[in-house]
């Protein structure tokens, strides 16, 4: 009897497609990569109903950017800057592909770097916004959601948020110590997502 053959993986890119704004429908080929899991359509039409559709004047970093799915809503809805950071190389190459065809793409920055080192290096900046999707297909890594959580903190202007995404809901008793406080959150299969602003925030 012949062993098994293990399951083939899909050769061609995915993609999933921005929702809104000036870029609306532009596709985002997704790689086979690991960890990489892009934010779905419907829990983005949610965050950004949230945030608001007009992001003019806004400044936002998006920190594990993988496809770029979360920076390049807010930056296609007129985020005045957006930095996407992105660590493996082929996703950095399809990033700075994809800014490369887009038209009037100037707010976009696209760097290479470790996320929570990147986000240190902005303590003080006064962001607007903050994108946090760390991978996590193999169980979250608690010390990376929490590193990611306070240096995305520090980047923060008085009423600035944070977009998480992470394996389960992020409690009061776990986000106190940290700083920070839920203003809204959802769930969309395995995924729990929030909004979260800076504690003493009103």
């Amino acid at each position: 009897m012949k062993p098994s053959k293990p399951p083939r993986t899909a050769a061609a890119p995915q993609e999933v497609r921005l929702i809104g704004g000036r870029w609306k429908r532009t596709p985002l080929p997704v790689l086979q990569r690991p960890g990489l899991r892009p934010t779905p359509a419907r829990v983005r039409e949610t965050l950004f109903n949230w945030l608001g559709q007009d992001l003019s004047g806004w400044r936002c970093v998006d920190a594990f950017a993988g496809t770029g799915a979360l920076g390049l809503e807010a930056a296609s809805r007129g985020a005045a800057e957006v930095v996407l950071v992105e660590q493996d190389a082929a996703l950095l190459a399809r990033l700075n592909q994809l800014k490369a065809r887009l038209q009037d793409a100037q707010a976009l920055r696209i760097e290479r770097g470790d996320a929570v080192a990147s986000l240190r290096q902005r303590a003080g900046q006064g962001l607007d916004l903050v994108f946090l999707d760390p991978p996590f297909a193999e169980g979250e890594n608690e010390a990376l959601f929490t590193a990611a959580l306070l240096a995305a903190r520090a980047t923060l202007r008085p009423e600035g948020l944070i977009y998480l995404e992470a394996p389960h809901p992020w409690s009061a008793e776990a986000l106190d110590p940290l700083g920070l406080e839920v203003h809204r959150q959802g769930k969309a299969g395995a995924v729990a997502f929030h909004l979260l602003r800076l504690l003493s925030a009103q």
